[in-house]
C-alpha cells in the first residue's frame, strides 16, 4: 500500500537541541510498500532519504556549494531576475553574511535532514535489538546517512552534531573529534551494512566512498583556515578503502559519460551512492537539469512548462581551463565530457547569416517529441529548440500533431536590446555588469536530461541525482598516491578515468604525466557542476584565488557562517554554538 508519512521537524539549529518552539510539518509521498514491521522499517527510513532531495535542492545546499566556487555565476539577470536579497552574488564573492539566506536554508534543511536521521535510528534501535534483520539493516544505513551528513556539515560549517536521543542536547564537535566521530559512525556500520540495495541506499561501496573522502579532506577538517598537513596515515586510508570499492567488482565506469545523468541512471553501475526519484518522493524534481539553461527555452515540445530559467552560468575562468588543457583544438573535439550534440540541424539551416526572429518563419527543421533531445554539456553559441505561437502553443510542421517545428531560440526573456529581435546567443562573458548580466549572457550547464517520465519535464524526474560515483573513487586514490610521492600509480588511476568514456568520439586521451595541478584540473573536467568544486578548491589552496567578480583572498571565508538565526535560537544555552571566525 501507499504509506503517507507525516513527520513533524524542528527548523536549523534548535532541531539538534532538546527543545523547541518553532516548528515545520512537511508530507512526503513514499510508494514503499509492505505491511506491519516491514512497513514499520520502511517508514521509518523514507523520511530520511526523502529529506536529502530538499537538502541538495539549488536554492539550498547545491546552490551554496555551486556558486562559492569558481566554476558558477549567478548575477542579477538583466536587473530583474534573480537577486533574491543579494544572496547569490554574496555566496560568489565571498562576500556572505550571517544573514544570508542561501547559507540559511542550506542550513535549516540540512540540519533537519540530520534530525530526521536521528528519528529513524531511535525508531529501529528497539527493533533491531529484538533481532529483526530487516531494521538492523536500515538501522545501520541510517547511521551511515547520519554520518555523511554531518560530514556535509563539517566540509561547509566546520562542526558537526552528536546526539543519540531526541531529548538531549546534542553536543558541537569540531576539529579532530569531528573527524573522529564521523570516522567511527562509518566504522561501525561497513562491515555490517547491505552490500547490493543499489545507489538510492547507502551500501557498503558508499560508506567506503565516505570514509575514503573524510580522509581525503581531514587535513582542511582538522585545521580549516590553514595549509592542510596530508599525513600519510590519512593518504594510506584513502588509498585502502578506495582499493575496496574498486577491489569489490560492484562497479564500472560508465563508456557514455552523460548516461550518468539521464533516465533510468539507478542501473548505471558508475552510480554509488544518489537521490533516488524513480517516483517515490512529491518533491523529486528537475532543477539539476533547468537551473542553468535560458528561459527562452524549452526541454520537451510536448510540454509547454519545461523552459529553463537562466539562472547560473560558467565563469569565463573554469572555461579558461579546458582551454588552456586543450590549446588550439575545441575542447568538443577533444573531450567527450565537454559535449554531446543531440540536435539533427540540417547543414543548409547552420548558417544564420542575414536570419533573425524577424524573418525566419521558414527556418526550421522538423522532429517528433521523442526524437527530440537538446544538447549536453557546456552549452555556447546560438541555440535551438521549440517555438511557441501567440497563443501559448508550440509549432507543428504542416498541420502535423506529431512533428514539432525547431527553431534557434529567439530571446523572449528580460529586457535587454536582444528580446523579440535577435536569437539566444551565449557568449563567455557574464558578470556583474549590465552588459554582463543580461540574460543571454554565459555558457550554460546542461549536464542532466531533461527526463522523459516527467509529467512537464521540470518536476517529478525519475533521474537520480548523484552524490557519489565510481570515477570519484578511482580519482581520490590518484590524489592520494600523488600525494605520497607515486606518481606511476596516480597517472594509472587518473587515466583510467579518462580513457573510459568510449561510447562515443572524441575520447579524452590519455595524459603523459601527472602533478596536482594537472589533477586538480582533471577533477573540474570530471565533475563540474556536481557540488564538489569548492570541496576540492579548499583542498587544492585555490579557493583564495581571484575569479570573475570575486577577488576576496581572507581563508576565513572557507567556512560559511552560523546562520544568526541558529545563534540566535541557542542563545538560551550560553556558549553552545559560537559563530565561524571571520563573521
Amino acid at each position: 500500500m501507499k504509506n503517507i508519512i507525516k513527520h513533524t521537524l524542528l527548523v536549523g539549529c534548535l532541531s539538534m537541541m532538546a527543545s523547541c518552539t518553532d516548528l515545520q510539518e512537511v508530507v512526503l509521498d513514499e510508494s514503499f510498500t509492505g505491511s506491519g514491521l516491514a512497513e514499520t522499517v520502511s517508514g521509518a527510513i523514507a523520511p530520511a532519504y526523502g529529506q536529502v532531495s530538499s537538502t541538495w535542492l539549488h536554492t539550498n545546499y547545491y546552490g551554496l556549494q555551486l556558486l562559492a566556487s569558481d566554476e558558477a555565476i549567478l548575477p542579477h539577470r538583466g536587473g530583474t531576475d534573480w537577486f533574491d536579497g543579494g544572496k547569490f552574488l554574496a555566496t560568489h564573492s565571498h562576500s556572505i553574511t550571517p544573514t544570508n539566506d542561501l547559507v540559511s536554508s542550506s542550513w535549516n534543511e540540512l540540519t533537519r535532514n540530520i534530525s530526521r536521521t536521528l528519528t529513524a535510528i531511535e525508531t529501529l534501535t528497539p527493533l533491531a535489538e529484538t533481532g529483526n534483520q530487516e531494521a538492523q539493516g536500515a538501522l545501520y544505513e541510517m547511521k551511515a546517512l547520519r554520518a555523511y551528513l554531518n560530514m556535509l556539515m563539517l566540509d561547509s560549517w566546520g562542526i558537526v552534531f552528536r546526539k543519540e536521543r531526541s531529548l538531549e542536547t546534542s553536543e558541537v564537535l569540531r576539529g579532530q573529534d569531528a573527524i573522529d566521530y564521523i570516522d567511527g559512525e562509518l566504522l561501525s556500520v561497513v562491515d555490517a551494512i547491505n552490500t547490493d540495495r543499489g545507489p538510492g541506499r547507502i551500501t557498503q561501496t558508499a560508506v567506503w566512498g565516505f570514509l575514503a573522502r573524510l580522509h581525503l579532506n581531514a587535513a582542511v577538517y582538522r585545521d580549516p583556515y590553514g595549509t592542510p598537513d596530508f599525513t600519510d596515515a590519512d593518504m594510506d586510508q584513502v588509498i585502502e578503502y578506495t582499493t575496496n570499492v574498486i577491489n569489490s567488482g560492484r562497479h564500472e565506469l560508465s563508456p557514455e559519460y552523460f548516461e550518468l545523468f539521464n533516465d533510468e541512471n539507478n542501473g548505471n553501475s558508475e552510480l554509488i551512492f544518489a537521490i533516488d526519484q524513480r517516483g517515490v518522493l512529491e518533491q523529486e524534481h528537475s532543477r539539476w537539469t533547468y537551473w542553468s539553461l535560458t528561459g527562452s527555452m524549452w526541454g520537451r515540445p510536448e510540454f509547454t512548462s519545461s523552459d529553463g530559467t537562466d539562472g547560473p552560468a560558467v565563469t569565463v575562468d573554469f572555461y579558461r581551463t579546458w582551454l588552456d588543457a586543450y590549446g588550439d583544438v575545441d575542447p568538443a573535439d577533444a573531450d567527450a565530457r565537454f559535449y554531446m550534440p543531440n540536435q539533427p540541424i540540417p547543414e543548409a539551416l547552420r548558417d544564420l547569416t542575414g536570419i533573425s526572429p524577424l524573418n525566419d518563419a521558414d527556418h526550421y527543421y522538423c522532429t517528433t517529441a521523442e526524437e527530440y533531445e537538446f544538447d549536453r554539456g557546456i552549452i555556447r553559441g546560438i541555440i535551438w529548440g521549440p517555438r511557441k505561437d501567440d497563443n501559448g502553443a508550440f509549432l507543428r510542421c504542416d498541420g502535423d500533431p506529431n512533428l514539432y517545428r525547431i527553431y534557434p531560440v529567439k530571446q523572449i526573456r528580460g529586457n535587454g536590446p536582444d528580446r523579440d529581435v535577435a536569437y539566444v546567443n551565449h557568449e563567455l562573458q557574464v558578470d556583474f555588469t549590465n552588459e554582463g548580466r543580461l540574460h543571454s549572457k554565459g555558457y550554460r550547464v546542461s549536464k542532466y536530461q531533461f527526463s522523459r517520465t516527467s509529467p512537464n519535464a521540470n518536476n517529478f524526474s525519475s533521474i537520480d541525482i548523484v552524490l557519489l560515483r565510481y570515477a570519484e573513487i578511482y580519482l581520490m586514490r590518484a590524489e592520494a598516491r600523488l600525494r605520497q610521492g607515486d606518481s606511476a600509480g596516480a597517472l594509472e588511476d587518473m587515466n583510467t578515468v579518462r580513457t573510459s568514456r568510449t561510447a562515443r568520439e572524441p575520447i579524452p586521451a590519455a595524459l603523459p604525466a601527472i602533478d596536482l595541478d594537472i589533477l586538480y584540473r582533471e577533477l573540474g573536467f570530471e565533475f563540474y557542476w556536481e557540488g564538489l568544486r569548492r570541496t576540492n578548491q579548499i583542498r587544492f589552496g585555490t579557493y583564495e584565488d581571484a575569479w570573475t567578480e570575486k577577488t576576496d583572498t581572507d581563508p576565513l571565508n572557507r567556512l560559511f557562517p552560523i546562520p544568526q538565526s541558529a545563534i540566535d535560537g541557542a542563545s538560551n544555552t550560553a556558549g553552545y554554538l559560537d559563530q565561524n571566525q571571520g563573521y
